[in-house]
């Protein structure tokens, strides 16, 4: 590898140990076996090199809590295929604890740091088509804007309260019964109200 990918496994090893907040420049270079001009040769900043990481251990993630071959058992966008999804992601929560935690640093560094909130903005989007396309079976490619904003905004949201839930207290956040109990009862819900609806005067 080059100096540019030892810098960025240097970083996301970094992340994982110390943090965003607590990660310096000499850490990464130590980790990474390649000197402070390269960081900003590659990257531009130390933020910019970490913000880079922190985006490639959640995109290592989506791909590991992603397709499996059981999901063709479960129709793209069935309360089965919701299920089975939240399971699998829960499932691999305690293992990307740390990317998680580091999530949360991210998030209020964006104000600080202009070019860390372009990066993640560009993140978010991408990570709501995975969403979508995870979950409705289909491919990213075939997803359009509104699509991704609306059905992707949706399940980002819920990924995020998540992962909120789950950091503060594993024992009492959300299980894959539970969101799909709650979704069962909102869909219960906002078909009982459009019945409603139909019958008033």
């Amino acid at each position: 590898m080059g100096h540019r990918e030892d810098l960025l496994e240097g970083a996301k090893r970094c992340l994982l140990e110390k943090g965003f907040v607590r990660t310096t420049a000499r850490d990464i270079v130590k980790e990474s076996g390649t000197n402070l001009a390269s960081i900003g040769y590659h990257y531009g900043s130390k933020d910019a090199l970490l913000t880079q990481a922190f985006v490639e251990l959640v995109q290592e993630w989506g791909e590991k809590s992603g397709h499996h071959p059981e999901q063709e058992d479960t129709p793209g966008g069935s309360v089965e295929r919701f299920h089975s999804v939240w399971a699998r992601m829960l499932d691999s929560f305690e293992e990307y604890r740390p990317v998680w935690a580091a999530s949360m640093e991210v998030v209020t560094q964006g104000e600080r740091v202009p070019e860390l909130r372009e990066l993640m903005a560009h993140a978010q989007t991408e990570g709501r088509a995975g969403l979508t396309a995870m979950l409705l079976g289909l491919d990213e490619e075939s997803l359009d804007e509104r699509t991704v904003k609306s059905v992707g905004g949706f399940y980002q949201a819920l990924l995020n309260g998540l992962m909120v839930q789950w950091l503060f207290d594993p024992v009492s956040a959300s299980t894959a019964d539970d969101l799909t109990e709650g979704l069962r009862r909102v869909i219960e819900a906002a078909g009982a109200a459009r019945r409603d609806d139909a019958v008033s005067p």
